[in-house]
């Protein structure tokens, strides 16, 4: 079964898309954390950051680390935070490896 960003990636659902590339796509979150909060997603479908092997993370983490780099310099913001969930426990929903981006208020110790 299809993960909602697999759809997305698809384009047989609609988003806000910030940037794309052949490795990640970066979409506006629909329940945003911050002014700025977009979700940096592995093209590649895979659940977790704990099941993706260590070639696909030589590849897939460094893209979109700099994908984050490249939306905080679009945005003209030097202050962020990157968070990764893995797993249920860890509040992960969508399983599909991603990475949020927020910025645009100062952060708390707690994720919202």
């Amino acid at each position: 079964m299809e993960t909602i960003f697999e759809r997305i990636i698809a384009r047989k659902l609609p988003a806000t898309i910030l940037l794309e590339d052949e490795f990640v796509i970066v979409i506006q979150d629909i329940y945003p954390k911050a002014p700025h909060h977009y979700l940096i997603i592995s093209k590649k479908a895979v659940p977790s950051l704990q099941q993706m092997d260590h070639q696909d993370l030589e590849i897939y983490m460094p893209k979109m680390i700099m994908a984050a780099q490249n939306i905080a310099k679009k945005l003209g913001v030097e202050d962020y935070r990157l968070i990764v969930n893995n797993g249920p426990d860890a509040g992960q929903t969508v399983f599909h490896l991603h990475i949020h981006f927020l910025a645009g208020r100062t952060m708390g110790e707690n994720f919202a």
